[in-house]
């Protein structure tokens, strides 16, 4: 039988409203059944030798009735019946036979590989047996029911997959090429502890999540911070399995007296050699007066990398005099750009201040100044410093002799553009 579903309705009896002939497929009904297709009728029911079961297939209209003949196949040939034969909709066995293949049918299981297994009940001598199907543990999957009380919608069974990732292995031959999407480290090596893949480490980028290193022919679980730790080394700072690299941020450069000139108008003395002792240190200086401001300028072409944004200096100076007093000294930046005029106002001027309690040619450096910002700053061009003893500020007496200052600045990357 095939595995439907059939109408019926309760000790429902009508006839034949015209003849249903041999080999006919169209019956005509006299009342209506209540009923839509598809549904059995026995015609000639009382007849043992004449009775035929049918099914009405298809359509809604009883008096044009589409059937197939002699579902019990107990005509060799189809009877024909005549009009006002009794017919009745009170069939059982069809009914529990549909019923019965309708549970054989089951239901198919179909895994990742595209491999089926139907799953249906077997009978032996009308008892139907059940099927089971086996949730198979392996390494690091624990399957287990969590709740297996009632059942219903309301309160379901629970069957729970645990999969402990500590334990859990792959194997190292399932993969082949393992690929790194473009925003993650794009090279597949480390050389002398740099990253040489596309991605670079900037500061302070941490590498939080977990992953699998080998582990005798598996690969397993492992914490990040096994790899940072790896790799820690120059340029390359790791701490709690956080990678920074230490080449990006605040960086300084030395800026000797020798480098500097004094300037046109309100320019400090030439550049002077001061002996201390025969075969020691020798001072190349840029002596400041005590009686007026003066000044000083060089130029420094920031690297590329540099974030254009403020600076500090520190000044490096002595003396030739022993008492106790300060010096003034004040530093201002503009940069200028290819094609840029050069005849352009330097930004606005920081300074810091010194205070000396020492004796002459001791070396003396200065705190760190606060902020300097750069006039029109611009990484790819040269920066024009002046710097200035702002000598009515001050309380020395005596020339402020310059050795050096150092700039510090900061850099959002580790290469020329």
């Amino acid at each position: 039988m095939t595995a439907r579903e059939t109408n019926l309705v309760n000790a429902f009896e009508t006839t034949l409203a015209a003849q249903l002939a041999s080999g006919g497929t169209s019956m005509n009904l006299t009342d209506d059944p209540g009923v839509d297709s598809p549904a059995y009728f026995v015609i000639d029911p009382d007849n043992d030798s004449n009775r035929e079961v049918v099914l009405w297939s298809s359509g809604t209209n009883h008096a044009a009735a589409t059937v197939t003949r002699d579902i019990d196949s107990k005509h060799g040939t189809d009877p024909t019946h005549d009009s006002g034969t009794k017919v009745r909709l009170a069939v059982v066995k069809q009914h529990i036979e549909e019923a019965h293949d309708a549970i054989q049918q089951g239901f198919i299981l179909e895994d990742g590989d595209g491999t089926e297994v139907t799953i249906n009940p077997a009978v032996a001598s009308g008892v139907y047996t059940a099927r089971e199907v086996k949730f198979v543990e392996g390494g690091g999957i624990d399957i287990d029911w969590t709740d297996v009380d009632n059942g219903t919608d309301g309160d379901p069974y629970d069957l729970t997959f645990t999969v402990n990732v500590d334990t859990a292995e792959i194997a190292a031959d399932a993969i082949t090429e393992a690929k790194i999407a473009d925003d993650a480290v794009e090279s597949e090596h480390l050389n002398d502890n740099v990253i040489s893949g596309q991605t670079d480490l900037a500061s302070g980028l941490a590498l939080t999540d977990e992953l699998l290193i080998s582990d005798a022919g598996t690969l397993k679980k492992g914490d990040v911070s096994l790899i940072a730790d790896a790799i820690d080394g120059a340029g390359l700072d790791a701490s709690a399995g956080t990678l920074v690299n230490a080449a990006i941020g605040k960086q300084s450069i030395w800026v000797p007296a020798t480098a500097m000139y004094p300037t046109k108008t309100g320019g400090c003395a030439a550049i002077a050699l001061t002996e201390t002792t025969a075969g020691r240190p020798d001072m190349y200086t840029l002596d400041f007066d005590a009686s007026s401001d003066e000044n000083a300028q060089f130029s420094i072409a920031f690297p590329s990398y540099w974030n254009e944004s403020v600076i500090q200096f520190q000044v490096y100076w002595t003396t030739t005099a022993t008492d106790t007093d300060s010096v003034d000294w004040e530093l201002a930046a503009v940069s200028v750009v290819d094609s840029g005029t050069m005849d352009v106002a330097f930004g606005t001027a920081v300074s810091v201040t010194d205070n000396v309690i020492s004796a002459a040619e001791d070396l003396y450096v200065s705190a760190v100044s606060g902020d300097l910002t750069v006039a029109s700053a611009a990484a790819n061009a040269l920066t024009f410093f002046n710097i200035e003893r702002d000598a009515g500020s001050d309380t020395m007496a005596e020339d402020a002799k310059l050795i050096g200052i150092k700039i510090f600045y900061t850099v959002d990357d580790v290469h020329e553009a």
